[in-house]
Formats: structure tokens, sequence, C-alpha cells
């Protein structure tokens, strides 16, 4: 296709963060927004994964940098900021990916942990949106989509403060769509089911454990971080440049199977063919 259509998400051209990009829905993210032709940077603590994911996508042509970084520390998200601006201008687009979970009852978990989880998952978020916020305030333009979970309104137990965090999220995007929206900056959140990751690779080892997953999901399947990246790139497109203070569950329906669970005597679907 030629003429208007070849940059039909309005994203050529634009300069895109994405933390946590290193590998999973992070990197996905990153791949499918430099293939729409924006300009990327990827952001990870982890330098190794960060400098292969960026070296993928500059051998494939694209235009893209790695900048490690600790999003839960502000100055080094300043000094990433600092350096994404001399390498390829200000941001445009902000990913909020960078997260990690892990396992703890709330009876026990220590302070260190949920403190750890929140300065991650949370705080993290918030000290990216206003660092790398501040050049799209004051061209009044611009878009922020963060990745939060359908933990955020289903309650995840035994994973400490996950859900706590990501329900945090979602609000904190609500709240930058309300103060930043009468300056031209959009802010939605990407809620995703269960996505089989790097970091959730170790459940999908247990042929059993995968297959019950699987089954769980109306569509049949586990999602792959493309799904959640095409989700995303989309919000931050301009085709969604009346989308704001929302949020995007892509989970392939599992969360709709609550009423499916309660035993109800004629309406199951044997019953009713």
């Amino acid at each position: 296709m030629t003429g208007q259509h070849d940059d039909w998400l309005g994203l050529k051209g634009r300069i895109c963060v994405v933390t946590g990009a290193g590998g999973g829905i992070g990197a996905a993210t990153a791949a499918t927004l430099a293939a729409a032709g924006a300009s990327v940077a990827l952001l990870d603590k982890n330098a190794e994964t960060c400098a292969a994911a960026t070296g993928a996508l500059v051998d494939k042509g694209a235009t893209a940098v790695a900048i490690p970084c600790d999003t839960s520390d502000p100055a080094s998200v300043a000094a990433a900021c600092e350096r994404l601006t001399a390498a390829l201008g200000p941001c445009d687009v902000l990913v909020n990916n960078a997260g990690f979970l892990s396992p703890g009852a709330l009876a026990s978990l220590p302070l260190e942990a949920w403190n750890a989880n929140i300065a991650v998952n949370l705080t993290g978020y918030f000290i990216c949106a206003q660092i790398f916020g501040r050049a799209m305030l004051e061209r009044r333009r611009g878009a922020m989509v963060h990745i939060a979970s359908i933990a955020a309104s289903q309650p995840q137990p035994w994973s400490g403060a996950y859900s706590v965090t990501k329900a945090g999220v979602a609000m904190l995007s609500r709240q930058l769509a309300v103060e930043w929206g009468p300056s031209g900056v959009r802010s939605n959140v990407v809620s995703p089911g269960l996505i089989r990751t790097p970091l959730s690779e170790a459940f999908y080892q247990h042929e059993e454990t995968a297959r019950r997953r699987a089954e769980l999901v109306p569509v049949g399947r586990v999602g792959l971080p493309q799904d959640i990246a095409d989700a995303v790139t989309w919000l931050a497109s301009d085709r969604a440049a009346y989308v704001n203070g929302e949020e995007v569950i892509v989970d392939g329906g599992v969360t709709q199977t609550l009423m499916g669970l309660i035993p109800r005597p004629g309406f199951t679907s044997s019953e009713t063919r």
C-alpha cells in the first residue's frame, strides 16, 4: 500500500519509550511499535537482555536504542530521559510495563517485600509518567499506556502486593487521564489475563497445568505477548485519539466466566443444546 495508508496508525516518527522491554510483553510491544514506524527506546534494569532485544530490532532496520534503567529510582529514570532526548528526541509515547510478581501470603508478608513490589509496579509507573510526561505536557501532545492486570480487579491470593499494585496502576492512569487530558496527553491501561511470558514460562512446562490454564479461557488458548502488544500499539496510536482513561482487558474472556462456574441444573451447555 502507498500514500496515506502507509502510516495508518499515525506512529511513524513518533518516539516511544517502553519499560521492562528486555523480554516478554515489553519486547513484543517495542517490536510492534517499531514495525509501525516509531523510534523506540527500550528500558530495562537488565542491561544484557535490553541490549539483545534492541539489537534484534536494529538488525531489522528499526530505529531503537537500549537504555539500562531502574524505574523505581527517580535519578535513574531522569538519566534515561536525558539519554533518550539526546539520542532520539523528546518522548511522544510512554509504555509503562516494568514489573514483577513474587509469592507471599499477606499474613506473613514482610514489609520489605510489600514495599519492593509497590516501588516497581506502582511508584515506578508514577516516576516514569512524571519524568517522561514533562515533554508531552510542554508540547501538549502524547500518549501513555500502562500495563496492569486482570488481577487489578480480580484479587490474586498469595501473591503479596501484586493485585494491590495493579489496582493502583489502573487508578493512576485514570487520574493522569483527567489531569493531563486537557493538555493533550492521554492515559490508558491494558490489563492482560493469562499470558505466556518468560516470567510465567515455568507454569507451562507442566503439560497438565498448561492444559488446564488453556481450558479456563473461552477462546481456548493462553495469550501471547503479541496479543498485548497489539492492544498497546492501538491505544498509543492516533486511531485511539478519543480514548482516554480507559482499561482494555485482553484476556480471551477469562474474567467473564465467573457465572458459568456456579452450579445451575438445567443451564449447563450439555443440557441446553
